[in-house]
């Protein structure tokens, strides 16, 4: 439950048109990108800091930092009981460190849990420079989100994975991501629903986010806070190091 984290990655390179609606993806992604600030204002951000709670069950609340920096670095940590969870990656080598299961050095993730977390490293969201990117994107249509009307696309990353993301209609603003995930051998459902949007510093950013697995709630986020192009350390993103092992005692004279 604690090895799963959101944050926002789509994408595309052909454009399809609904007739219905007369919107192209072209259309709907620029207006989404607008509504984030402008790709001029979204490209000017090099770091972000994000800092809030994490609920992970009833009466089980945690602090929580989220780091990203350019080209796709990410790094979260979650502290529990006077322990951290770390899971990180430099865009190349994804890796975590869990207390909670005894570990004391940081260990590679999976092919799948690297996978996953390499592509939310995306400090933009695909959606940004999707044709760029290699991504393909397809608009499925409208629909019905909590009674709010919704812009369904459908994106296939570049990495082969396929997910969708429920735009409002009004905004163009990301409230919800799907997608199937393997999760120990099994493929499960995963769905993002992202909320309470403010403006930080010319940026609209979503300061709640929600994970459910297989529709089951896994984690809540609440941010208090964001900061724009904080100073981060880029080693935080690296892996570390295994720690050297202890030396032997030395031997009593004559024994």
């Amino acid at each position: 439950m604690l090895r799963r984290l959101l944050f926002a990655a789509i994408a595309a390179p052909i454009v399809f048109c609904s007739i219905a609606s007369a919107q192209s993806v072209d259309d709907i992604v620029s207006k989404h990108v607008a509504s984030l600030g402008g790709l001029e204002r979204i490209k000017s951000v090099k770091t972000i800091r994000q800092t809030g709670k994490a609920t992970l069950g009833p009466g089980l609340v945690a602090p929580v930092t989220l780091s990203m920096a350019r080209p796709n670095a990410f790094r979260m940590e979650l502290s529990i009981q006077g322990k951290t969870l770390i899971q990180a990656t430099d865009g190349s080598t994804a890796w975590m460190l869990n207390p909670f299961t005894g570990a004391t050095a940081a260990e590679k993730m999976s092919a799948d849990d690297a996978k996953e977390l390499n592509e939310m490293a995306d400090i933009d969201g695909a959606l940004v420079d999707w044709k760029a990117k290699g991504h393909t994107v397809e608009f499925v249509g409208k629909e019905d989100f909590e009674g709010t009307e919704v812009l369904k696309l459908k994106i296939v990353l570049k990495s082969g994975e396929t997910k969708y993301s429920y735009l409002d209609a009004s905004t163009y603003l990301i409230l919800k991501e799907t997608s199937k995930r393997k999760r120990e051998g099994s493929e499960i459902d995963v769905e993002t629903i992202l909320g309470d949007y403010k403006a930080v510093d010319g940026l609209t950013v979503a300061f709640s986010f929600e994970a459910k697995n297989g529709g089951q709630p896994q984690l809540q986020i609440t941010l208090d806070k964001i900061e724009v192009n904080p100073a981060l350390d880029a080693a935080q993103f690296a892996m570390p190091a295994p720690p050297a092992p202890a030396a032997a005692p030395a031997k009593s004279p004559g024994l």
